[in-house]
């Protein structure tokens, strides 16, 4: 039954709060989104002798190395950087964030039996047509499609295509930028675009000699790439949960949610352009943009997949000056594109959407056949081809990755000489000869610090280094055991003769990991990129969430705020609907766990909205009904960018994106910027929906 069947539910019990456990279930779920909303880390103190007994338990076992005196000290154990006697007790910081705050608060409400086995079991397997297992493993599956699109450089290439046909006029060029990104997160969702649409435009802005900030073009990417997964329910994991709380069809979703999405966008570029980011210091009319040398322009771009694979650009284009610029312009003028796998990626995508689309229409109830039977063996098969094209052109990117490694080594040996050397000068202790025994001497330092070619002590540009991955017909486990030994010979002296790298260590499980990692980057690029972008992070939040909401229900908190809700309806009726969910769902995704949980906590409030009427024997009409719902639907989708980063897990992605590009954004900044981007978007988004309902909704009821 469309709206999800009300069958073998129990009427409302509103006796249920009064009780203390169902106090204290509302206490945990509050207290755990506060943490979401403000995560912080939680410091507590061990005693040293035990501290050091459990890492000589774990050294005995091989597991770590040996500690030493070049090893890091934890946060907070100050011995190395004070000569004063160490206390007694060493402290260690506990992370309280979005994934281990909600678990911690279903852990609690366990062990004092606030919650059982019911609602673990109706959180993660599924109740009343919300199924938490299909969803993660439908998600994830077309996730690792989406984000190996990306992996394959298309992205990037497509959008240094509309940068080349925007040219230098710069509204014209925010304005193929903003289309581009819609069209592109209406079909991918808004994680692939967010991935490689952030990390271009900060490149983009930064190598403009006129963009002063690139505030107007990086809120405009996130705000769009949002508004645009609300189109497809693919696109978004909210848009699951809702379509699965509701019986929705896929096909029947997208008909209702397109026209205001699209309308949403159009009618939002104007006030993007003209009002909230009128400014010529953000968006100028005409753009410049630095010019590229030929010889750059005529390198032939490399996989940034393979590790190192730039070599020492990585390190150098964050540098100030001409020459970072210069670095950070090929990256946007010279991209990577893997052809074949690109079209591959593009066509399984296509394809499973549309297998999707026809299994969800052809199905006669949701739990028939579960969508991820599409999904997953699609994303079985994207993972095979990446293994596969890997491993054909596994000596290539082995060498790619060598190279870049011994340009990074190098550099980074220059680098620590010429700190030594400055050093050695502030003290006034003069250059003096490395003792006999092989160590380099201060004579074969160069002006600037550098070294000769040569005279590394075998690390030389002509020099072959025997590490994991650069004998191709090695089998992987005899690699891996190379590099553990090249790392046990490694480290070189400096002019003092003491060691730059730390001293040699044995092989543990933890450096043999590193290893297995380093190989598996080395040898499947792809394949090891999209599954490290996974958002893996998402499944144990979402579990977490599910269980507490359904705790919320089984305590009776959710039917109370369903009767909150059918008040509010009935004095304003169905626009009071759109706009009280508009506003709900959207101040919802800042302080109830992101708008996966405030998706979870609305659908369960609006199903008990339901249930009252059923037992009231009362009607709730089909435009109001049908019209709370896809409100929602907007404002979680919408509600991403409002507030607060943690209104969504692309918030946290983008926000990270930037910082590593040195652009921080603070809270404050993007609350203020959001505000009025999300005001125009939710008031353009309820105002279409509402003559939308009123033309394909009548006022019969709803089947209860």
């Amino acid at each position: 039954m469309e709206g999800g069947s009300l069958e073998h539910v129990e009427p409302p019990n509103y006796d249920l709060i009064k009780e203390p456990r169902s106090i204290i279930t509302l206490v945990v779920f509050v207290l755990a989104n506060i943490v979401v909303l403000f995560p912080f880390h939680i410091p507590f103190y061990v005693p040293r002798t035990l501290y050091n007994l459990f890492l000589g338990g774990l050294s005995a076992l091989r597991i770590i190395a040996p500690r030493g005196a070049d090893e890091p000290v934890s946060h907070g154990d100050h011995d190395a950087q004070s000569a004063v006697k160490p206390s007694a007790f060493v402290r260690l910081e506990f992370p309280m964030n979005f994934v281990t705050a909600p678990l911690i608060g279903d852990l609690f409400l366990l062990a004092i039996l606030a919650i059982g086995a019911q609602e673990v079991r109706e959180g993660t397997l599924g109740a009343y047509g919300i199924s938490p297992l299909d969803i993660m493993l439908f998600f994830i599956s077309l996730a690792y499609i989406a984000i190996s699109i990306d992996a394959s450089g298309i992205i990037r290439y497509l959008a240094f295509k509309v940068l080349q046909w925007g040219g230098e006029a710069g509204h014209r060029l925010f304005l193929y930028l903003y289309a581009f990104f819609f069209a592109l997160a209406g079909f991918t969702g808004n994680d692939p675009v967010i991935l490689s649409g952030t990390a271009f435009l900060a490149y983009m802005t930064r190598v403009s000699s006129n963009i002063v900030h690139p505030r107007a073009w990086i809120y405009s990417q996130f705000a769009v790439a949002n508004i645009a997964s609300a189109i497809l329910v693919s696109s978004n994991p909210t848009n699951l949960v809702l379509a699965g709380a509701f019986e929705i069809k896929f096909i029947d979703y997208t008909a209702h949610m397109i026209v205001p999405v699209i309308i949403t966008g159009i009618v939002l570029f104007p006030f993007l352009l003209y009002i909230v980011f009128n400014n010529e210091s953000l968006i100028p009319r005409s753009i410049k943009m630095h010019e590229l040398p030929e010889e750059m322009r005529a390198r032939k771009p490399v996989n940034p997949n393979i590790p190192h694979a730039r070599g020492t650009a990585e390190q150098q284009e964050d540098a100030p000056g001409e020459q970072g610029k210069l670095l950070s312009l090929e990256e946007i003028v010279n991209p990577f594109l893997d052809r074949k796998g690109a079209i591959f990626s593009a066509v399984i995508m296509a394809a499973t959407l549309i297998a999707v689309l026809a299994l969800n229409a052809a199905a006669q109830s949701k739990g028939e056949t579960p969508v991820f039977y599409i999904t997953l063996p699609a994303a079985v098969i994207m993972f095979i081809w990446d293994l596969s094209f890997g491993w054909i052109h596994r000596h290539e990117t082995r060498e790619i990755a060598r190279k870049g490694r011994e340009e990074v080594e190098r550099l980074q040996l220059e680098r620590a000489l010429q700190e030594e050397q400055e050093m050695m000068t502030i003290a006034g202790q003069g250059e003096r000869s490395a003792s006999s025994d092989g160590s380099v001497s201060a004579q074969t330092a160069l002006p600037d610090g550098g070294l000769k070619a040569g005279e590394l002590g075998g690390a030389g540009a002509d020099d072959k280094v025997t590490a994991a991955g650069n004998n191709p017909e090695k089998s992987p486990t005899q690699e891996v055991g190379e590099a553990g030994s090249c790392r046990e010979n490694a480290g070189v002296k400096t002019p003092r003769g003491s060691q730059l790298q730390p001293r040699p260590q044995r092989t543990t499980l933890v450096s043999l990991s590193k290893d297995v990692f380093r190989w598996s980057q080395e040898t499947f690029p792809t394949a090891t990129a999209v599954m490290a972008h996974l958002p893996f992070a998402l499944v144990p939040f979402a579990f977490s969430m599910f269980v507490l909401v359904q705790a919320l229900v089984t305590k009776g908190w959710v039917q109370i705020f369903a009767l909150g809700w059918d008040a509010w309806v009935k004095k304003t009726g169905t626009i009071g609907a759109i706009g009280g969910m508009g506003f709900l769902s959207v101040m919802l995704c800042n302080f109830s766990g992101t708008n996966i949980g405030t998706t979870i906590l609305l659908s369960r409030v609006i199903q008990a909205w339901r249930v009252i009427h059923h037992f009231d024997h009362t009607e709730i009409s089909n435009r109001t009904f049908w019209a709370t719902v896809y409100t929602m639907a907007l404002g979680v989708n919408f509600g991403a960018f409002s507030t607060a980063f943690s209104a969504s897990l692309a918030g946290l992605l983008w926000r990270d994106i930037l910082a590593k590009k040195h652009i921080h954004v603070k809270r404050l900044d993007f609350a203020t910027v959001n505000l009025p981007i999300i005001a125009i978007s939710m008031t353009v988004g309820c105002v279409v929906l509402i003559g939308e309902m009123w033309i394909i909704k009548d006022d019969s009821p709803i089947p209860l």
